[in-house]
């Protein structure tokens, strides 16, 4: 009698429940979902909903058949603000929450299946296989805060430029002003670093024995069905697919992008600096703007209308756009951005200069990285000051800045080649299918 086929390798995938850390885990998990793994997918009861409202949930089903999804509670209404200035005791009270509520749904898998996960790939609640959403300079800088309290903090508020000395590889570049507001680096059995530097993966490689980069997930698409992962939408708002027809009325690298994320809110004087800034420089421009992006105003709808009959033409403001279609676009000369880590990412694959205004987390340390490391970008520090914002879309779209745009097109050839079949990105994510097939294959033969 033929031996059956071992059973299919069981990934539990935890996300933090975000628009950026959601986007980027379901399309790794999609792609292990190509490779037959069987996948459970932990969201938030919350975000769960607002991902149904999003998606056709029995296409996805027939397309990802072993692929299901499990909700946890966050530990806070459902009418509470879950963005902006309130995102930190979001995460406080998540994490409140998530600990015993992961720990049941572990349980529970167990007792329903017979089997507990073969592996955990976790954004930042539990460890054994995690993936860093955040570049790999950023995952530096996190492991070493450790000689920053011994020797850099308290950061002293009279020079938030002073640079950065006990932190290898990155003495010279990073100020006090770019250092995340948190870290924590639990251990864990795999890194994933969404990242396709190599020189900077290398050195944290000398901590942890397994580290791999796996990057840009939307362009590793050509496996099963390259339309699947590529198609991804929004997960939260719904994209206003008009602005690509506007896009292609205008010249190449005409246009500035602007959008600041899913999280990032503003007063309606850092919008109108902006606004002014951009109209000034004289360029085209599509702006993101969402309907809870405004804070302080009693009606922020009512703004958002005001402002687009104001900027009709050669401008135009959407409340969400497809972001990769966007700036695969020939028309986009220029990103202006909250420098999030996957809007990093993409701008990078797709050769789009940026211009940075980074608030929180990571934000800072991509910034300073793209302006003084990459050198693909200016980085605003934390001022959205209008002549500042007029000289930078000026120096991108019509200076054509000679150094940024060199910068730009080598390691956006760089992250086009990290996805190519013989490209580190593509391999990583085969070594890491292979990692989990043979944990699961121990597995069976353990219980054997």
């Amino acid at each position: 009698m033929e031996k059956a086929e071992p059973e299919a390798p069981h990934v539990l995938i935890l996300p933090i429940p975000a628009q950026g850390h959601l986007k980027s885990m379901l399309k790794l998990a999609k792609l292990l979902s190509y490779a037959s793994f069987q996948i459970t997918f932990l969201n938030t009861e919350y975000f769960h909903h607002t991902f149904l409202s999003s998606i056709d949930i029995r296409a996805f089903s027939r397309r990802f058949p072993k692929f299901q999804f499990v909700t946890i509670p966050d530990g806070i209404p459902p009418d509470s603000p879950r963005s902006g200035k309130s995102i930190a005791h979001y995460l406080i009270s998540l994490t409140d929450a998530a600990k015993p509520a992961v720990v049941e749904v572990l349980v529970s898998l167990r007792s329903k299946s017979g089997r507990p996960p073969t592996c955990i790939i976790a954004d930042g609640i539990i460890v054994c296989c995690s993936f860093r959403t955040y570049s790999a300079c950023c995952t530096w800088t996190y492991f070493h805060l450790s000689n920053l309290i011994g020797g850099e903090v308290p950061l002293p508020d009279k020079d938030m430029d002073k640079l950065v000395t006990c932190i290898p590889g990155l003495e010279s570049v990073l100020r006090h002003r770019d250092l995340p507001s948190f870290c924590r680096l639990e251990k864990a059995d795999d890194h994933l670093l969404y990242d396709f530097f190599i020189a900077q993966a290398s050195a944290i490689a000398s901590i942890f024995s397994k580290i791999r980069t796996i990057v840009p997930l939307h362009c590793l698409s050509n496996v099963d069905d390259p339309t699947a992962l590529a198609s991804t939408k929004s997960i939260f708002w719904q994209e206003e697919k008009g602005c690509l027809t506007w896009l292609d009325s205008h010249p190449s690298k005409s246009v500035v992008f602007v959008s600041f994320g899913s999280v990032v809110t503003f007063t309606l004087d850092q919008m109108l600096e902006f606004w002014h800034g951009l109209v000034n420089s004289g360029k085209p421009f599509l702006w993101v703007i969402r309907s809870n992006a405004i804070i302080g105003e009693d009606d922020p709808r009512k703004i958002l209308e005001d402002l687009k009959d104001n900027t009709k033409g050669k401008r135009s403001i959407v409340s969400w756009a497809p972001q990769e279609e966007v700036l695969a676009n020939p028309a986009v000369g220029a990103f202006l951005t909250h420098i999030g880590w996957n809007s990093t990412l993409e701008s990078i694959y797709a050769g789009v200069p940026m211009i940075c205004w980074p608030l929180f987390v990571d934000q800072y340390v991509n910034s300073r990285c793209v302006s003084h490391v990459w050198r693909v970008g200016f980085d605003m520090k934390d001022s959205c000051h209008r002549s500042i914002v007029e000289k930078m879309v000026r120096d991108v779209i019509e200076m054509k800045n000679e150094e940024i745009m060199k910068s730009m097109e080598e390691i956006s050839k760089q992250a086009q080649e990290s996805v190519k079949e013989s490209g580190p990105s593509y391999c990583n994510l085969d070594k890491m299918i292979q990692d989990i097939m043979s944990v699961n294959l121990e597995n069976i033969n353990r219980r054997d």
